[in-house]
């Protein structure tokens, strides 16, 4: 953001040619995390915004890779959430001091040993979807904070060789965590917007291995 506010202030062409005086983001998108960022072109578009993004309705839609089975389809996690005391920068589960945290989950594809699952969160609190799933047990992939592992072809593959003198790269090098569709209303016109933001490359590569050497269907409630 500080780079885009020096860019206006320096009239850049890419600013001018927008006439954009003014520029902030709607929303966090956590480290790590990719997929859809919205940023308003007002003050008072921001404002409108801010608000939308406070009232606890499903605005985002993420999608993640988490390690193991959920035993349901669909499950829900209310823990409250407040940074972590000794590690700065993180969140953990804080059922005294911490704020209302909410995330519904849904199961889109099972795997061995690893789910596709589909996360909303109502409340928009730093790492929400990382901690509220490390606190059901199913860490995400890639998130080394918060107890998830990297994911490997060689995990994946009986077969897999790796030449001489070369080390594995994990398929996905960070948290498996992708913003896949925002929802809001538009501040100007009230019209009910979607916007969409494709997958990552090493996301849709994890999943095109995981079907090919981790399918198999897991009973779910």
């Amino acid at each position: 953001m500080a780079l885009l506010h020096t860019a206006i202030a320096q009239g850049k062409i890419w600013a001018k040619t927008r006439g954009l005086t003014y520029l902030m983001n709607a929303h966090r998108l956590d480290l790590e995390t990719s997929g859809v960022i919205l940023l308003a072109k007002s003050k008072p578009v921001l404002i409108a915004l801010a608000n939308f993004f406070g009232s606890e309705t499903p605005i985002k839609t993420y999608v993640t890779l988490v390690h193991g089975n959920p035993p349901e389809k669909t499950f829900e996690i209310n823990a409250p959430l407040a940074p972590h005391p000794v590690n700065v920068g993180l969140t953990r589960v804080d059922r005294e001091h911490g704020k209302k945290s909410c995330t519904r989950f849904e199961v889109r594809e099972f795997f061995q040993g690893y789910t596709l699952v589909q996360c909303q969160p109502l409340t928009d609190r730093t790492h929400q979807v990382r901690v509220h799933l490390q606190h059901a047990g199913f860490p995400v992939i890639g998130a080394t904070t918060y107890g998830g592992r990297a994911l490997m072809l060689s995990a994946l593959k009986s077969e897999y060789r790796l030449k001489p003198n070369r080390t594995e790269r994990p398929l996905i090098r960070t948290a498996a965590l992708h913003v896949e569709r925002l929802e809001f209303i538009h501040p100007a016109t009230s019209e009910t917007m979607g916007i969409d933001a494709p997958w990552t490359k090493d996301l849709t590569v994890a999943i095109k291995y995981l079907r090919r050497y981790a399918s198999g269907q897991q009973h779910c409630h």
